[in-house]
């Protein structure tokens, strides 16, 4: 087995992260923590944190709350509030190029430009996530029947991408060129962005509530089964046509978390009933990182150099586990 730092936090862990190698868990009940070396407690969100995300364009993590605070999180400790709308909950972040970051709150969008300025952008239904393209200054908004696509720094209107359903989460592949959505019903959409062509992928016996994407971004890895489901985004139809890979099958719990390694060809897997292990895509070869036991594995995230992964859980069960 490998070795495991323990971390016990006693309430539900939003989101895991690596701040310059620096573990650091957000946690529903407001605070930020730092664990290693001396624990330090950043009280963050008054009346508790909502969603945290780590910028993938900068080493910092965003995070927003039902104080209306959106508020950076630096690898020091260090925090900046970049926006407040009042007692508005902020339901979504994203981190974007240029020092740009966006929210969402009830039917607005904003984004936070790095020089301080703050957009917002109305939507008729409510926003649901959002997401910042990897290259070019653009973002997409989930949206019930679809999604939105926003070019911040100029007034022209959205481009709307229709698909009829509750489209609750929203990420571009990392080359630009597909754009996907997590649906309310078990199941993905997606759109081929140079024409607009739709991408159906069903089968789930839950809902999709974690998806990564591998390196290169050959496959996206997502939750909602017995198995990891990694559909293959290869060619340029995506996975249309194409099965997917399932990795990590268990006949008595459900994969509620997914988290792909940044160099390697594998995927760590938490489970409903926390356990947690890694599989490889070329033979599915499986390694246990992580016993059964305790609560659902709610927040999963490798360091930059793929040794240590850091896990949270729905009952405040955490660590770091090192895979060398």
């Amino acid at each position: 087995m490998p070795q495991i730092a323990p971390y016990e936090f006693g309430g539900h862990v939003e989101a895991a992260a690596f701040l310059k190698d620096r573990p650091v868990f957000a946690l529903a009940d407001g605070t930020i923590r730092f664990p290693a070396g001396g624990e330090t407690v950043l009280e963050t969100h008054e009346g508790g944190l909502l969603t945290a995300r780590l910028d993938p364009f900068a080493p910092r993590l965003i995070s927003g709350g039902e104080d209306g605070r959106l508020v950076t999180t630096e690898p020091d400790g260090r925090q900046v509030e970049l926006a407040s709308i009042g007692r508005k909950w902020i339901t979504s972040v994203a981190g974007g190029p240029q020092g740009n970051v966006g929210f969402a709150s009830g039917r607005n969008a904003y984004v936070v430009s790095g020089k301080g300025r703050l957009r917002e952008f109305a939507h008729p239904r409510t926003v649901e996530d959002l997401a910042f393209a990897p290259k070019g200054l653009r973002f997409a908004s989930a949206r019930y029947d679809g999604a939105s696509l926003f070019f911040p720094e100029t007034d022209a209107g959205p481009q709307q991408l229709e698909w009829k359903g509750a489209h609750t989460g929203v990420m571009f592949s990392p080359d630009g060129r597909f754009l996907v959505t997590i649906m309310q019903e078990n199941a993905l959409h997606g759109w081929r962005l140079e024409d607009g062509k739709h991408m159906r992928m069903t089968g789930y016996p839950a809902k999709v509530k974690s998806w990564s994407w591998s390196a290169k971004a050959r496959f996206l890895a997502t939750s909602g089964a017995p198995a990891a489901i990694l559909w293959p985004f290869t060619g340029r139809d995506g996975p249309m046509g194409k099965p997917p890979l399932e990795l990590g099958t268990r006949g008595d719990t459900m994969v509620v978390c997914v988290a792909c390694h940044p160099s390697d060809d594998v995927v760590a897997i938490g489970y409903q009933d926390g356990m947690v292990m890694a599989a490889r895509f070329g033979d599915a070869k499986e390694a246990l990182l992580r016993r059964p036991g305790g609560s659902p594995v709610s927040a999963m995230a490798w360091d930059k150099a793929g040794r240590f992964l850091a896990f949270g859980t729905e009952g405040g069960e955490a660590g770091v586990i090192d895979i060398a």
